[in-house]
């Protein structure tokens, strides 16, 4: 062994030596500024020897490993958390999960949590304020990375490419100083069949799509189990409507498949998935968005705090769901004027409520000119006008074809001559001579 190799051995050796003379420490990844409700956090014991015990709010936990992960917290995983090693214990570590939602939105561009190991897909920050003062990031393990972003100011989105490299799962997140996005957790498969659920926590009340997915391919026939018991039978997706906290569990699926498209002859194959944890959480207050006079919207909630006093109007394009932006009213009611989806949310200092029901709505023909004409920056008073005059024109020849078809009806009936008539044609007054049939 060469001197290089001897010196390099020494330092790993006083290194791992000094790190166990250390006491115990609790540390948290990712290293969030602040931690919101559904976050996937990892709570991490470093420092000593010898075997590991976790205490949560002094009481001792079954969980020996250095690692224990957290999912999908809310306000009932607050607490003091310490970890004890070769007798000695840990300064306890203070998690407090804000019952909020962060200041940005993190979501794939499609599909839900789980992709296949060799894969990648894109997700997309959505943000109110310009995207290029946002950074990215990854955790891998106990590795963290910042990503690259692509960034479209006029949408006010960044997009990043998350994969896994070699790890099994990665967390993935955006922050603008002590602002950030939620995070994103993405498992990998290696498995044809994969089931795939939600990036997002499921939130009590709300509809979750479970997808049993084929790798390059599409499942036929679905299977679809909970706890290991067989709760559906469909054709590749199974929905829980107004979910509660008795649809938690551990979800699987069994897919019939063939690849027809590679070949129309293609054997039947058949395959099951990974288990995937659906955890089901009450999430942030939640606005509601009510229309008692369209086109006038109202946001009211229920359940927020008093600090949530701003109200906080969207607008999505109704052919993008990426393309959002937050209007400039910021009181209960608006009066919408533009085609889009509309929603709602408020304001609460560390975040904000969750957003609302989603509110459609889509101009009629006269709107939709009247909308035109002002981002066109048109004068519309003369053209209403014009438009007003050419109806009134309308009805007046109406009326005067009226009077004279009454007329004719009487003049057969009794014999009665008229004297001459105006009757205005196209815009034009012509001479109408009414007399007796057969008089010259």
């Amino acid at each position: 062994m060469d001197m290089r190799s001897l010196l390099t051995l020494s330092v790993l050796l006083a290194l791992i030596r000094e790190d166990k003379a250390q006491p115990p420490a609790v540390s948290l990844l990712p290293r969030f500024p602040a931690v919101f409700v559904g976050d996937d956090v990892t709570l991490i014991c470093k420092g000593g020897h010898g075997p590991i015990k976790w205490f949560i709010n002094g009481d001792p936990q079954s969980h020996q490993d250095s690692v224990m992960l957290v999912t999908a917290v809310t306000s009932k995983n607050n607490g003091k958390y310490e970890c004890e090693r070769g007798g000695s214990k840990s300064e306890p570590y203070i998690l407090t999960v804000e019952q909020l939602e962060p200041h940005a939105q993190l979501s794939p561009s499609i599909g839900g949590a789980v992709m296949h190991r060799v894969s990648g897909k894109n997700l997309v920050l959505q943000v109110e304020d310009d995207p290029d003062g946002w950074n990215c990031f990854a955790l891998r393990g106990e590795s963290g990375f910042r990503l690259g972003t692509t960034v479209n100011k006029g949408k006010k989105t960044a997009v990043i490419f998350a994969e896994f490299k070699e790890a099994k799962r990665a967390t993935f997140w955006c922050r603008n100083g002590t602002r950030r996005s939620n995070a994103v957790t993405l498992k990998m498969t290696a498995l044809r069949v994969l089931l795939d659920p939600p990036a997002g926590p499921a939130l009590v009340g709300e509809s979750v799509a479970l997808s049993c997915g084929v790798w390059n391919g599409k499942a036929e026939k679905a299977e679809f189990f909970k706890n290991n018991k067989s709760i559906a039978t469909v054709e590749d997706t199974y929905i829980i409507t107004n979910a509660t906290h008795d649809d938690t569990g551990e979800y699987r699926c069994h897919a019939t498949y063939r690849y027809s498209h590679i070949s129309p002859g293609a054997a039947q194959q058949e395959g099951d998935s990974d288990v995937q944890e659906l955890k089901v959480i009450g999430g942030p207050p939640a606005t509601t968005v009510d229309s008692t006079s369209s086109p006038s919207l109202r946001c009211f909630c229920r359940d927020c705090p008093d600090d949530c006093k701003t109200y906080c109007w969207y607008r999505t394009l109704l052919n993008d769901s990426f393309a959002r932006e937050r209007l400039p009213e910021n009181t209960d009611s608006i009066t919408v004027e533009k085609e889009g989806l509309y929603s709602c949310r408020m304001e609460c200092g560390k975040g904000f409520s969750r957003f609302s029901n989603i509110y459609s709505y889509k101009e009629n023909a006269f709107s939709s000119f009247l909308a035109q004409a002002e981002s066109e920056s048109v004068n519309v008073l003369p053209i209403m006008m014009a438009a007003i005059l050419m109806v009134l024109g309308v009805l007046i020849a109406v009326l005067i074809g009226l009077i004279v078809l009454v007329a004719l009806r009487r003049r057969k009936r009794g014999g009665m001559s008229f004297p001459a008539t105006n009757r205005w044609t196209g815009g034009d007054f012509n001479q109408v001579q009414l007399r007796e049939q057969g008089q010259g």
